[in-house]
């Protein structure tokens, strides 16, 4: 029997990634921008992470770049902290529902408990907390019905704000969000998209089945995935050339990944244990289209340690990303430290 699938090879699938999430060359400042850089949201668990990595993809960030008003924050995918586009709220709160009665009645029993403290005004997590009487962690879970976003620097405690329910179809917006993750993770599979969401393996599965006329399936050297069938042209586009240099924030959309499907970015084994430790990322470092180091901050101290010897050209450009990074209080200019 012949193989239709779309063979691809790893420098094909690097520079899709990289073009679809903006890494080549920057955009232009604005609302599409930002939309298009968060197009599958941006993880903020660590502190402005989110700032960070719209940096990476967008021309002019400030540090308060990440509350535009056409970006809102949420607890996302796997309950994190998310910064998405204001008008895809519904794809990445509704898209997450629950498929289980019981897990349905709980995330709708602590939103309405939440209307009833809140009350129309924003409060802190603890006290929200405390009014619903429940632990604190457990508010997330009022996130699927789109009704609460919050507000979180990284120094104090969220701020939790009701805000009116989507009227979209929770299907909906859960084939949207799978789009969303074909888009800027393909190619892929249903297995990684559960694990990226958060959502039952089974839940994706149908998900997959019900897109299966808009995908096209494909072999990679990690094996068997599938992307958007209107993103095989792009696949199949030249690589542009690559960046010099972007520093990308723990959490990053470029790196967030799990098992198997770390491989095909990161091929050593050493290497992966770098950037994806069992506590806290580091930052990644992408020099020209390639992760060859990770990077971590404290102050105005930038760290980076290199898997590989960097050309003088390289390594300035790493340096300049760092001098540039939107970081809010930090006092003086940001310097670089090399490490062996």
């Amino acid at each position: 029997m012949t193989d239709t699938r779309l063979k691809v090879t790893r420098s094909q699938v690097l520079a899709f990634r990289r073009r679809v999430g903006a890494l080549d060359e920057r955009l232009a400042p604005g609302p599409g921008s930002l939309r298009r850089a968060a197009w599958a949201g941006l993880q903020d668990s660590m502190p402005r992470a989110a700032a960070l990595s719209i940096n990476a993809r967008v021309r002019g960030t400030r540090p308060d770049t990440w509350t535009d008003s056409s970006l809102v924050q949420i607890w996302g995918p796997r309950y994190s902290v998310f910064v998405v586009p204001r008008r895809d709220l519904a794809v990445f709160t509704l898209g997450r529902m629950p498929d289980d009665a019981p897990g349905r009645r709980w995330a709708e029993s602590v939103a309405g408990r939440l209307r009833e403290v809140l009350n129309g005004a924003p409060m802190t997590e603890r006290e929200a907390a405390r009014g619903v009487g429940v632990k604190p962690n457990s508010l997330k879970f009022a996130a699927p019905t789109g009704t609460i976003v919050i507000r979180w620097d990284g120094a104090r405690q969220p701020t939790l704000r009701l805000v009116a329910a989507p009227e979209v179809d929770p299907r909906a917006a859960r084939l949207e969000l799978a789009r969303r993750y074909l888009h800027v993770y393909g190619p892929t599979t249903a297995g990684s998209f559960a694990r990226w969401a958060g959502i039952n393996p089974r839940s994706a599965l149908a998900v997959f089945d019900e897109l299966r006329k808009s995908l096209t399936a494909v072999r990679t050297p990690i094996g068997d995935a599938w992307i958007l069938a209107a993103d095989e042209p792009e696949i199949h586009a030249p690589a542009a050339l690559a960046a010099p240099a972007r520093l990308l924030p723990s959490g990053d959309a470029y790196f967030l990944l799990q098992g198997q499907d770390r491989e095909l970015l990161i091929p050593d084994a050493a290497h992966r244990a770098a950037l994806w430790p069992s506590r806290v990322w580091p930052g990644a470092l992408l020099v020209g289209g390639e992760i060859v180091g990770t990077w971590r901050r404290a102050a105005a101290t930038v760290t980076v340690q290199a898997w590989k010897r960097l050309s003088r050209a390289a390594r300035e450009a790493v340096e300049a990303e760092s001098e540039a990074m939107p970081l809010p209080g930090v006092k003086g200019r940001i310097t670089v430290r090399w490490e062996a």
